[in-house]
């Protein structure tokens, strides 16, 4: 690839933009205790439950699929979806100002590709004024599917017109970063806003 072709740069959101974590609500419920906190992520409220929502699963019934799995800790799961608010932090102020200069720049396409419910993702809308500034955004539970499956990259590259080895796909899980670079997109996997600088210049591309 040569280095001067990158025509299109696509965000992951949560984890790069923005800060979103269950423990801001479950480390005060379970009073600090992380190995209970952690056990109740690992089997109860899981992963891949919520990523399920993600992909456009209803949220009521998602929760009462899961009282009905473990009714002895209904309370606890009922707070996953209704607490959900609390869980969301503030803007990764670095990421924030990368984005601006990029969107500045004429050169670049800069669109979203994120894992959020299609429910709770109008609060983020609402809180966050740099949602705005994206040429567009796919949200997976819009989309009713998710990453790392290739057809949410497909959507995204029809979507806005995109060659996949003209485009940098910038995310906080390197599962979906391999996933597209199985499909000829260039990966950036984010771990803080300098670092995501200097993997940048890799490509060319400079900001402050």
């Amino acid at each position: 690839m040569q280095q001067n072709t990158i025509k299109n740069i696509i965000f992951d959101l949560g984890g790069v933009l923005i800060d979103w974590n269950p423990e801001y609500v479950y480390l005060d419920v379970f009073n600090g205790d992380r190995k209970k906190m952690q056990w109740f992520f690992d089997n109860i409220c899981t992963t891949d439950w919520n990523e399920n929502q993600d992909a456009g699963y209803p949220l009521a019934q998602a929760t009462q699929d899961r009282i009905a799995m473990f009714p002895e800790h209904k309370e606890l799961i009922e707070m996953y979806y209704g607490r959900w608010v609390e869980m969301l932090g503030e803007a990764i102020q670095g990421s924030v100002t990368i984005l601006k200069q990029l969107i500045d720049n004429k050169d670049y396409q800069v669109v979203a590709l994120t894992n959020w419910s299609h429910e709770t993702f109008p609060i983020a809308l609402d809180r966050f004024d740099f949602l705005h500034w994206f040429e567009g955004i796919i949200v997976s539970g819009e989309e009713k599917t998710r990453k790392p499956f290739n057809d949410i990259y497909e959507i995204t590259l029809n979507r806005f017109n995109i060659t996949a080895e003209n485009a940098i796909f910038i995310d906080d899980n390197l599962r979906n970063i391999e996933a597209a670079r199985a499909m000829n997109i260039n990966g950036i996997h984010f771990s803080n806003p300098e670092q995501l600088k200097t993997e940048l210049k890799n490509y060319n591309i400079t900001v402050l």
